[in-house]
């Protein structure tokens, strides 16, 4: 199914940091209720905050006194054919593996989400909910986060901005060496109440070096083949470690296909999926021509040697790049690494494991040669002499 990504209206409301808050996402994109309302009555019906996830009966609940409609999910796949029309809500549980439901909305059978889970086997539909229909009326949301917002709209928000601004400003006063013990516990006195009051956490109003803006994704591109080539996994390790370095991938399999994730900053990890795609194609079909494939034999070890020859960006005795620079860009990468990991456990219920794979037979060294002999000619930079793909300056 096609992935349209939509945070919910998360970020708009001043939301930062991780959450696995697919509940509220899925009602205020659905509903076109604000983020921050969603957010606030869910919290008043499970006496906690939504921040890291709700109980299906809290969700359930809400929607109850909205006048959505329950419908049995019957434990199929995701798709299309097994939905109806207009905004529905989806609650998907992976019964195989016992992990945490996920919500997400589905308008006209393009699902609205941080990720696609639809490209996720181990889910199934469990549930769903819709609005019940009244003559004449649309079933598309009531209304839309993106159209023009009302008076009453306008000073809700500007009084959220003025909550979240006093919130860090009395953080601020609270961890400042320099202030007194009076004024911190004054800070931190009227910060609990704050918090307490507008149903937020600390994790809502703390911002690290811009990590918890930005916006992340995991999305699939498949292959075909059961089995990856190992040539397959040297280039998505290349693509990440030398050209997107905030991204990560893994590989897992769904019927007779091979689908490589990649994860980390939204821009990045389309970037990422692009080039990855476009050097498939381009190593497929020269393998293809030459040999007569590319999964075995000399064709493979053709496409090996073309992954190995492709030329590299970074190395240890890049001059042109201070230490101290280097250092401060390699910290980064790391935070958003970590950060990126954080989030698709939090959020996609997903634990990288690393494993080695063994060596591949019949390989032709001279096969592998002329390969990497034409992937070090291949031009990843644009006429200006610059990447045509580089690394995200600034967060998404």
């Amino acid at each position: 199914m096609e992935l349209i990504w939509d945070d919910g209206g998360r970020a708009d409301s001043g939301y930062v940091g991780l959450a696995g808050d697919c509940v509220t996402r899925a009602i205020a994109i659905a509903t076109g209720t604000s983020y921050r309302d969603v957010y606030g009555a869910l919290g008043a019906i499970a006496d906690m905050t939504p921040r890291n996830g709700l109980a299906t009966s809290v969700a359930a609940q809400h929607l109850h006194t909205l006048g959505w409609e329950r419908h049995e999910g019957d434990g199929v796949s995701l798709a299309s054919a097994v939905l109806p029309t207009g905004a529905v809500i989806v609650h998907l549980a992976a019964p195989k593996h016992r992990r945490a439901g996920h919500f997400c909305s589905v308008i006209d059978h393009v699902i609205y989400d941080t990720w696609n889970p639809s490209d996720d086997d181990n889910f199934v539909v469990a549930a769903y909910w819709t609005r019940p229909v009244v003559a004449g009326e649309s079933t598309m949301p009531i209304a839309s986060r993106r159209s023009k917002q009302s008076a009453q709209q306008t000073l809700t928000q500007r009084e959220f901005d003025k909550v979240l601004h006093r919130l860090r400003s009395l953080d601020s006063t609270a961890t400042n060496a320099a202030s007194t013990e009076g004024e911190k516990r004054n800070a931190l006195r009227m910060m609990q109440n704050l918090l307490l009051r507008h149903n937020l956490s600390r994790d809502d109003i703390v911002e690290d070096d811009n990590v918890d803006n930005m916006r992340f994704t995991n999305m699939a591109c498949p292959v075909n083949g059961r089995r990856a080539c190992g040539w397959e996994k040297c280039l998505a390790a290349y693509v990440v470690d030398e050209i997107f370095p905030l991204t990560s991938w893994y590989f897992g399999t769904r019927g007779p296909r091979t689908l490589f994730w990649f994860y980390g900053p939204l821009d990045d990890v389309n970037n990422c999926i692009a080039l990855f795609r476009e050097l498939l194609l381009t190593i497929t079909a020269s393998a293809q021509l030459q040999y007569g494939g590319y999964a075995r034999g000399s064709g493979a070890s053709y496409a090996e040697g073309y992954v190995r020859g492709l030329p590299r960006y970074h190395s240890a005795d890049d001059a042109e790049i201070q230490i101290s620079e280097s250092t401060l860009i390699h910290a980064r990468t790391l935070a958003v690494q970590q950060a990126a990991r954080d989030w698709l456990k939090l959020e996609c219920d997903v634990s990288i494991v690393r494993k080695g794979g063994s060596g591949r037979s019949q390989h032709d060294p001279d096969a592998a040669h002329r390969g990497k002999q034409h992937g070090s000619k291949h031009d990843l930079r644009g006429a200006s002499g610059r990447k045509r793909l580089g690394h995200s300056s600034t967060p998404s």
